[in-house]
C-alpha cells in the first residue's frame, strides 16, 4: 500500500491529496459542530461578488480544496490510468481548480440561499458575529460575516468602512446597505463576553 502512494513519483501527489483533504474534512466537520467560533472561524471561498474573488481564493479551505483535488487528481491519472509524471501534473492541477470552482458555486449557493430566506436581513442589526471570508477595507470589496440573528446561524456579505478584516475577527453589525450587505466594525479586545 505504501508502494502504491509514495513509490516513485506518486508521493508528490499522495501528500498534497492526504493533506488536503485532511485538512478540507477537518474545518468542514468544525464548521458543522459551530467550533469555529471567536479565533477559529473558519476560512472559505465565497465567489458571489467577482470583485473580490482574487482575494478569497487565497482563503485556507480554497487551498486545500485545490491540494485535495490535484492530489486525487494527479494521483489517479499517475497510478490509475498509468500516464507519466509531466502528464498527470497538468491533469492534478486541473482538477485542483475544479475543485476550487466547486466549493466557490456551492458556497456561493448557500450565501444565496440563505440571503434570499424569509428572514428580514435588518434583524441583523446590532448583532455580534465573526468574519467567515475576509472583507476588504473600505468598501473596495464584500467578505461574508457569520451571525446568529433570531437562534439561527446566517452568512451574509458584509462590506466594512474601516480597515481590512482577516477570518475569525469578532465584528459587530453596525448598518444594513440598501444592497443586502451588512455594514461591520471589529468588535475591541475584551468586548467579547468570556467562554
Amino acid at each position: 500500500m505504501g508502494e502504491l502512494f509514495f513509490g516513485d513519483n506518486a508521493a508528490w501527489f499522495s501528500v498534497p491529496a492526504f493533506a488536503g483533504t485532511f485538512f478540507f474534512a477537518g474545518r468542514m466537520l468544525m464548521s458543522l459542530v459551530g467550533g469555529g467560533d471567536h479565533g477559529t472561524g473558519l476560512d472559505s471561498t465565497d465567489l458571489h461578488d467577482h470583485s473580490s474573488g482574487a482575494f478569497k481564493f487565497l482563503s485556507l479551505q480554497a487551498v486545500s480544496a485545490f491540494a485535495m483535488g490535484f492530489g486525487w487528481g494527479g494521483l489517479g491519472a499517475y497510478r490509475g490510468t498509468g500516464l507519466p509524471a509531466v502528464i498527470a501534473v497538468p491533469v492534478g492541477f486541473a482538477v485542483g481548480l475544479a475543485m476550487m470552482w466547486l466549493l466557490g458555486w456551492l458556497l456561493a449557493w448557500i450565501v444565496r440561499m440563505q440571503v434570499s430566506g424569509t428572514l428580514d436581513i435588518g434583524a441583523a442589526l446590532d448583532e455580534e458575529g465573526v468574519v467567515y471570508t475576509n472583507i476588504p477595507a473600505r468598501r473596495t470589496g464584500r467578505g461574508t460575516v457569520r451571525v446568529v440573528v433570531v437562534d439561527h446561524l446566517r452568512y451574509y456579505p458584509a462590506v466594512t468602512d474601516g480597515e481590512a478584516l482577516v477570518t475569525s475577527t469578532p465584528v459587530r453589525v453596525v448598518g444594513v446597505n440598501d444592497d443586502n450587505t451588512l455594514m461591520v466594525a471589529a468588535l475591541k479586545r475584551g468586548s467579547l463576553p468570556e467562554g
